[in-house]
């Protein structure tokens, strides 16, 4: 996908206007790198698109049609430079007197990088270094002409309201912790004729952002289903269905590769992602701009798809009367919940059956943003319970049920969250053991997840809720190299995937399997 919005209300591009920033653009010059550093800007063609299209199409009145701009494209297309040369342009080139400019970031440091290299830019024109005053030390840059001003902010200043913004390029937009410095820019741009507001960013992992917000609104736009005339987006990215290791997917991604990224780099890179499952999100969202469910990836989802080929009926009816221990995840009480039985194999691997629950208050809210709820919910992947919490005596009575039907030894819960069922199951005559949620105990299981998946040994049937949970979840790491699933920085449920891991520790307790050979992801 590479594309810019198209609208049966769009007016001719403007060629003087257009040419007339791109002069400007091409006339400034490259201030990093040995083989760049002292050369002018030559603009791709796709960076070129975006600045004739920014500045070259207007309105009836004659002013400029877009007063936001969405682009994103992968690392390693220049992306600074381009801000620094949307920001100097947007304080000489529209003649705006008293305008302010700012080039807005997460943190103070890449607020500050994109104004070093207009700085520098500055500094290397004879022209600028005359008309435009540069003060280092509060970045700001002067116009001496117009009394307009480009000032560098980060999220800091946006309790910091009395802006009045002609112009806004924030920089990595994915990194926004919040959207509080986006608004307070926004709206203080009431006041001009045509302010621009421009997002430049790589994608992100967090779909609550405005980040994400921005994209969607910007797919939307690009597919026509939204016609929005003062909206212009730009996203360069690979589809979701691209094979990922392709070479030619990285050139449809990231117009500049073998320009300013050579083809090596990639390659490189994406040995690592190969080698390091957890490397691989990292690499898919910041070199092909895809989004992804995690800033971390625990599982290759190729190599999870490929331990579901039993069905959920095969692996239920030759374990009737199997011993099988359960693990436990009943931490929300208001969203999902799950336990999960673990059954020990003859050949080191493992058959697992999974049960999912939600209260029919979550279902119909999650469903009206997310629809494959209701459908995981139909088929039979999400059992539900009445009210807005999860009823403990459903589950309590499918673990009965299960127990009849399996031979459980052992039921692993977190102390923290499932004492009172485990109590009522140890009334029931079940053995229930707490399993504390540390790196000490949940490390060996997590460990043994990770090898069983990468050498297949997992049987999960292709649950459809586990699966969510396992393309969501990431992992924490301690200096000792001990690891476990973490909800803390997870950015969805994963608690199916803590409940097979729970589940694990008791049959690797039972099995007494310390010499087991993991894999090593390092």
């Amino acid at each position: 996908m590479a594309s810019r919005r198209s609208s049966k209300s769009k007016r001719p591009i403007s060629e003087w206007h257009a040419s007339k920033a791109i002069r400007f653009v091409e006339s400034l010059r490259h201030v990093k790198g040995r083989q760049w550093a002292g050369k002018q800007l030559e603009l791709s063609e796709w960076q070129r698109l975006i600045v004739s299209e920014l500045f070259g199409r207007l309105d009836a009145t004659g002013l400029r049609q877009y007063r936001t701009a969405y682009i994103e494209t992968p690392r390693k297309t220049g992306k600074s430079t381009l801000s620094a040369a949307l920001a100097l342009y947007l304080l000489m080139g529209d003649d705006e007197p008293g305008a302010e400019i700012y080039s807005a970031a997460t943190d103070q440091d890449q607020a500050s990088l994109v104004f070093s290299i207009a700085a520098a830019m500055v500094q290397r024109d004879p022209y600028l270094k005359t008309r435009l005053q540069v003060l280092d030390h509060t970045k700001r840059i002067i116009d001496r002409e117009t009394g307009s001003f480009y000032h560098a902010i980060s999220a800091k200043a946006a309790s910091k309201h009395g802006y009045n913004a002609h112009g806004v390029i924030y920089d990595e937009l994915h990194a926004a912790l919040n959207r509080e410095l986006w608004d307070v820019l926004k709206t203080s741009m009431g006041a001009r004729e045509q302010p621009l507001m421009v997002a430049i960013t790589t994608a992100g992992f967090d779909r609550t952002s405005i980040c994400w917000e921005q994209h969607e609104y910007a797919r939307k736009v690009l597919a026509g289903v939204v016609d929005d005339p003062s909206f212009f987006g730009y996203i360069s990215a690979a589809d979701e269905s691209d094979d990922w290791t392709d070479p030619a997917t990285w050139r449809k991604a990231n117009p500049h590769l073998g320009i300013t990224v050579p083809l090596s780099y990639y390659e490189s890179e994406c040995a690592v992602a190969k080698e390091n499952p957890a490397y691989q999100n990292t690499f898919r969202r910041l070199y092909l701009s895809q989004w992804t469910q995690s800033s971390t990836r625990w599982f290759d989802l190729g190599a999870w798809d490929a331990c579901g080929s039993d069905t959920i009926t095969a692996i239920e009816e030759r374990n009737r009367g199997r011993r099988c221990f359960i693990g436990m995840d009943l931490a929300s009480t208001g969203d999902l919940a799950a336990y999960v039985l673990v059954f020990p194999r003859d050949d080191e691997g493992y058959d697992i059956l999974c049960r999912a629950y939600l209260p029919q208050a979550a279902l119909e809210k999650r469903s009206k943003h997310a629809p494959v709820f209701a459908g995981w919910a139909r088929e039979g992947f999400l059992k539900t319970t009445p009210g807005n919490v999860i009823d403990y005596d459903f589950i309590k009575a499918d673990i009965l049920t299960d127990c009849a039907t399996y031979e459980v030894e052992e039921i692993g819960y977190d102390p923290w969250s499932a004492v009172q069922i485990a109590v009522q199951l140890e009334g029931e005559g079940l053995t229930c053991v707490p399993v504390r949620q540390g790196f000490a105990t949940l490390s060996p299981p997590a460990k043994l997840l990770e090898t069983l998946v990468a050498r297949k040994t997992l049987h999960h049937g292709g649950h459809a809720v586990l699966r969510w949970c396992a393309d969501n979840v990431q992992i924490e790491e301690d200096a000792g190299g001990n690891i476990k699933p973490s909800k803390k920085v997870s950015t969805e449920k994963i608690d199916v995937i803590a409940a097979t891991v729970t589940g694990l520790e008791r049959a690797m307790h039972a099995e007494a399997m310390p010499s087991y050979s993991f894999i090593s992801f390092e």
